[in-house]
């Protein structure tokens, strides 16, 4: 086996394990509803988000995957270099904000570490900036998004259901809890899988192991899954505490209005081809039900910090993936 096949192979499980990361950074995403409400205990809960996780490519396909392969840099000018130092720089972040219970997004980790090293590699000229735009735009987009339809779907439920007892709407949305949390998990694994989906398949395609034009090969999507679904059952209890319970408090009946809300979110997203972040999204969601209980039910102060891990995040993977990829240069690796 030569060096550069080596590279590949290490690459690929180093994609892999991000992907686990992924899954095990963001687990508190699927669950944090479910376990804040008590409906289920964490364990439990994280099996029940694993599953779904598993077999979202069932249900969506890999135009997300597409968008991180080709849409926003040129593949021509990756290598698996710079794949190997986009993959390190995420990873870095990812334990650092796990580290201090931040819910930072893995996604635009491993597109800020992808950019870093490509600008570290071949400058800014090979940068697809629609591409680019659309991610950024997104950042914002998507937890307004969530915000605004998990307020819309308290207000019509509170509607809905304004003659009945609360002991027996407690009731009915404890069980639609399943539903909708199962919802969110078909979301989080189809939109954030897809991103190392795309590493992995424009890295074999720089690697010239795939011919033609760019395509996911199934192994990949299969495995993507597999990994993501992994990760999420080894789920990291911290972030679960931040996202479900020290935002704001949630009742079975807004824990599923944000599950519902974030998993429409990103359904509509990954079908469009959009990476998002799935942390932003059920952070928007939860901090919109809890805002209609008053302005003093959101703890402000925790969601500033989580914006500010948010607006961090891309740069700081970018940095250190263009660390990684200069000091390979000087490696000679």
């Amino acid at each position: 086996m030569d060096a550069s096949l080596t590279l590949v192979i290490i690459t690929i499980v180093l994609a892999l394990f991000f992907d686990f990361l992924n899954g095990f950074h963001d687990a508190a995403n699927s669950i944090a509803a479910m376990v804040s409400t008590r409906l289920l205990k964490p364990h439990w809960a994280v099996l029940w988000a694993a599953f779904f996780n598993f077999v979202a490519f069932l249900f969506f396909g890999v135009h997300v995957a597409t968008t991180v392969g080709t849409g926003l840099v040129d593949p021509t000018v990756i290598t698996v270099q710079v794949i190997l130092a986009a993959l390190l720089g995420a990873i870095f972040w990812n334990i650092f904000t796990w580290y201090y219970g931040l819910p930072s997004s893995s996604s635009h980790a491993l597109i800020g570490g992808l950019l870093g090293a490509s600008v570290a590699h071949a400058g800014i000229q090979p940068l697809k900036w629609l591409g680019i735009t659309k991610v950024i735009a997104a950042i914002v987009i998507s937890p307004l998004l969530g915000m605004i339809m998990g307020m819309t779907l308290m207000v019509l439920t509170a509607r809905l259901f304004f003659y009945s007892t609360p002991h027996k709407v407690e009731g009915w949305f404890r069980k639609l809890q399943f539903l909708s949390s199962a919802f969110i998990s078909l979301g989080h694994g189809s939109n954030d899988a897809q991103k190392t989906m795309g590493i992995i398949a424009i890295l074999l395609y720089s690697a010239h192991l795939t011919t033609g034009q760019f395509y996911v090969p199934f192994w990949v999507v299969i495995s993507c899954n597999f990994v993501i679904a992994l990760g999420t059952v080894f789920g990291g209890w911290r972030i679960v505490k931040t996202m479900g319970m020290r935002i704001t408090k949630l009742r079975p009946v807004s824990g599923f209005c944000s599950d519902t809300a974030s998993a429409i979110t990103l359904a509509t997203a990954t079908i469009l081809g959009i990476p998002v972040s799935t942390t932003h999204t059920v952070t928007g969601a939860i901090i919109g039900v809890g805002s209609l209980n008053g302005f003093s039910a959101v703890r402000w102060g925790v969601a500033k910090n989580i914006v500010w891990a948010w607006v961090l995040t891309m740069p700081a993977a970018g940095i250190v993936a263009a660390i990684v990829w200069l000091c390979m240069q000087y490696i000679h690796l």
